[in-house]
């Protein structure tokens, strides 16, 4: 679990930076920064959405963990958690501080990643926390530029990174007979192909539900085991 506490210090230190930053940049200036930093999210999507060994796999997956998602409708559920943490800041520090879109938009980013999914593998197999520190410094990088721009509601995106990356490690001893190569390279291409549709919402070009097709990235584990 270290890797994962690195990881989600870090998300909030980047945070209380953003914050100090936030105040100093235009609305010019923000919007042009996020467009580059949706630029490299789409970069890194592609990159390890190419890295699939079964493209076959990769579109069950999408298709049965789109409806698995939308029967769940998890990005409702995550939207109504942003919308409850902006309740609750709003009635202590006024009413024009918007925490859904930075809440969501980065805990996406920071989960759906195949340096999420194999760091929190690597963590819980071997130990080797590397991969997670190594994204410990991107995520706090991103951090501070989603939270300049998009505001407070990022550093809540800490508590996600914390459950998320901390039930795969768990998890990842208990599945490690099923857990080959070749499945982790399926679950991170997956993962590339997701942050790919969130670079894509970023840029405001289009308005996936990426949330709904997170189960997605798991199937991959159920098909090694029953196929």
């Amino acid at each position: 679990m270290l890797g994962t506490i690195v990881n989600s210090i870090a998300v909030m230190v980047g945070c209380l930076v953003g914050l100090l930053l936030k105040g100093r940049l235009t609305e010019k200036i923000s919007t042009t920064i996020m467009n580059g930093l949706a630029l490299c999210v789409l970069y890194i999507g592609i990159s390890g959405a190419l890295k699939g060994e079964d493209t076959l796999i990769m579109i069950i997956s999408i298709a049965i963990g789109a409806l698995i998602g939308e029967v769940i409708d998890i990005d409702k559920w995550l939207n109504k958690l942003g919308d409850y943490l902006e309740s609750k800041f709003k009635s202590k520090k006024g009413n024009n501080i918007s925490l859904a879109e930075g809440f969501v938009t980065s805990s996406l980013l920071f989960c759906v990643g195949a340096m999420a999914i194999v760091g929190a593998l690597e963590s819980g197999l071997k130990g080797n926390h590397d991969t997670l520190f190594t994204k410990s410094i991107l995520d706090g990088i991103s951090s501070i530029i989603f939270t300049s721009s998009l505001g407070i509601g990022v550093i809540f995106s800490a508590v996600t990174v914390f459950i998320y990356q901390g039930a795969i490690t768990l998890g990842a001893g208990i599945l490690s007979g099923v857990l080959s190569t070749t499945v982790i390279t399926n679950m991170s291409a997956i993962g590339g192909l997701l942050i790919v549709g969130l670079g894509f919402n970023m840029l405001g070009v289009t308005k996936i539900k990426v949330a709904n097709l997170l189960p997605a990235i798991f199937l991959p584990i159920l098909f090694q085991i029953f196929i």
